[in-house]
Order: C-alpha cells, then sequence, then structure tokens
C-alpha cells in the first residue's frame, strides 16, 4: 500500500485530492493545512510520497521541502496552481531543493478535472513513491569544469541530451558544469508538465553560463547555445536546423527523445555526443543506439544515481551505451570528450 499525505491550504483541494488518490493501492495517510503542519506529519507518519502545493501559510511550501529533505527525506510531488512566472520559479526552485517532479493543477479549479489528470497523478504517485531520497544538505557551489583548448581537427559538435522523471535536477547539474564557451552545440529533451518547458529553459539559463533558450522552428545549431524542445512538439535536426514537428506521440512522449537522437544520428552521427539521463520507460533507447552505430559517443546515467532507472536500463539493454556513469562524473567526461580528439 502507497501512503501519501496531502499538503495544501485549501480544504477543498485536499478533499477532491483525497477522492482522486485513495483507493486501491494508494491510501491518504494523512492531510496538512501547511508548509508547518507537512513537516510535522512527514516525521510522525513517514508517508512514502508528499503531494504538496508550493504556496502555503504558516510555512510556504518551499522551505517544507527543504526542512523535509533535511529531517524525514521522502519523495514529494509539487503541485503548481498555475504555471505563471512566479509559481514556474517557485516550481524549479522546490526541484532544486530535493522535490522530485511537478505537476501543474488543472485550470479553474479540480472539480471536474477529468480521467486524464486523476489518471496521470495517480501514475506519477505510484512512480515517484518507489524513489529512495536521501538527506539534502546545503553543498558549496561547483565551478563549472574547464575543457583543455580544443584540437582544430576535432568534429564534435553536438551534446545531446534527454531525460524524464528526475531529470531536471539531473539535466540542471550538467548544464551548470558546462563551460563557458563550451564549443558545441546542445539540445534538450525533458519530459515534463505541460506549460513548464518555458519556466525550465529559464531556470537552467539564470543557473549555467551557457544561454539556454526554447527551441523554435528554423534555429541553428549555435556552439555554446542550448535549445531546449518546447511544449507539445518534437525537436530534430535536419542540417543543423532545428525542426518542431506535431506529430504523433513517441513512446507516448511529445517531445520524445527518440526522434531528436535518431535525426541526430542520421545527419551528424560521428560529431554527437549523446547522453541519456534518469526516467521511466524506454524513450531515447533506441535513438541513442543510433548515435552510437553511427560512430557518435554515447553516455547513460548509471543506476545508483538515477531517480528511475528505466530509460537507462533499456538503453543498456540495446548496447546503447558507451559509458555508464554516476550522475556528477557526467560533466566531466563531456568536458573530455568535447576537448580531446578521438576521447
Amino acid at each position: 500500500m502507497i501512503r501519501v499525505l496531502i499538503a495544501d491550504d485549501s480544504s477543498l483541494v485536499r478533499a477532491i485530492l483525497k477522492d482522486i488518490l485513495a483507493g486501491g493501492d494508494i491510501a491518504v495517510a494523512g492531510e496538512a493545512a501547511n508548509g508547518r503542519e507537512a513537516v510535522e506529519l512527514t516525521e510522525l507518519l513517514r508517508p512514502d510520497l508528499v503531494v504538496m502545493d508550493i504556496v502555503m501559510p504558516v510555512m510556504d511550501g518551499l522551505t517544507a521541502i527543504g526542512e523535509i529533505m533535511a529531517r524525514a527525506p521522502t519523495p514529494i510531488l509539487v503541485l503548481s496552481a498555475s504555471v505563471t512566472d512566479r509559481e514556474v520559479d517557485l516550481a524549479f526552485a522546490a526541484i532544486k531543493a530535493g522535490a522530485l517532479d511537478v505537476m501543474e493543477k488543472p485550470a479553474e479549479n479540480l472539480v471536474g478535472t477529468g480521467v486524464t489528470f486523476a489518471e496521470k497523478l495517480r501514475e506519477t504517485v505510484r512512480i515517484l513513491s518507489r524513489v529512495k531520497v536521501i538527506h539534502h544538505h546545503p553543498r558549496r557551489r561547483r565551478e563549472p569544469l574547464v575543457p583543455s583548448p580544443l584540437p582544430a581537427e576535432c568534429r564534435r559538435s553536438v551534446l545531446a541530451i534527454g531525460a524524464s522523471t528526475g531529470g531536471p535536477k539531473a539535466v540542471m547539474s550538467i548544464v551548470k558544469a558546462l563551460p563557458p564557451g563550451f564549443p558545441a552545440a546542445v539540445c534538450i529533451v525533458q519530459h515534463i508538465a505541460s506549460g513548464f518547458a518555458r519556466g525550465f529553459t529559464q531556470w537552467l539559463d539564470q543557473e549555467s553560463a551557457l544561454k539556454v533558450r526554447l527551441a523554435r522552428e528554423g534555429d541553428i545549431l549555435t556552439p555554446g547555445e542550448a535549445l531546449v524542445a518546447p511544449d507539445d512538439r518534437h525537436m530534430t535536426i535536419a542540417g543543423g536546423v532545428v525542426r518542431l514537428l506535431d506529430t504523433p506521440p513517441v513512446n507516448c512522449c511529445r517531445p520524445s527523445i527518440d526522434p531528436l537522437f535518431c535525426s541526430l544520428a542520421e545527419g551528424k552521427g560521428e560529431e554527437v555526443v549523446g547522453v541519456l539521463l534518469t526516467g521511466m520507460g524506454r524513450d531515447g533507447a533506441q535513438g541513442l543506439r543510433q548515435i552510437r552505430e553511427r560512430g557518435g559517443m554515447t553516455i547513460v546515467q548509471d543506476e545508483a544515481s538515477s531517480v528511475i532507472f528505466g530509460m537507462p536500463r533499456a538503453a543498456i539493454a540495446l548496447g546503447a551505451a558507451g559509458r555508464v556513469a554516476a550522475l556528477d562524473a557526467i560533466p566531466a567526461i563531456i568536458t573530455e570528450l568535447f576537448s580531446i580528439q578521438g576521447g
């Protein structure tokens, strides 16, 4: 039985979430009306997952997440009331503090939200409740890695990153470690709730030395710039130019990682370094194998550092992983590959 704590200052929202979640393999272990209660009940009840609003009285959700992760580490799913700049900023600050994922509450109110939101919420609760989290303590800021001088004959020109559940924080840790003047274009596909791609992109841009922005149709890949796939569009690359497609979902996702990886494998092959990070399912595994088969370099996040090992495991099973590494080791490997010809 999955035991969930609901934390929201609205009694109506708590009642509706309880109605959605309770039953079958999920039980609501408790309810909190503010951040302070959320911290206290998490310590007392030790739920498998906390579903938490960010904007709450007494203690806000962001502060509560920090305290929970320091005192009683528990998987946390953030529900954001809207995708306004303020809410999105808070959502990604929550992920930085230790929350695993973010979902938007449906528009208007939760009454009559429909099957899609309810099923998605229950599915996400089941996935995140299995994640083992650890104590989060403040860390010293790590300076970006500085590569060796890039040989003129080095042909690697694209770093492609794909991630899903647990990915925003993982992608951030990599992009933040890349140095100013990184000698390649960066393409990122992150499975994320609709409406949050823009906020995710702004978060990466603010926290890293690279220029990061949402991809647009016709963009040209530029060294030192990172492009993030926008909401509900596949991002592909043809002749160094971005093409955004509204074709059907791939691996139940749009944007999907495989269209990006496959297009890069076909067009650039050995110029590509592909990185597949934490996530559920198989998205990205086939495309990563194609990159490797066309002479590109591939890196897969290891099980110990993955929030969900599904996508990395699928890539390893397909023989797509050139190297398997812990998340904190991947930036150094990337820097090495883009600094030494034939690395």
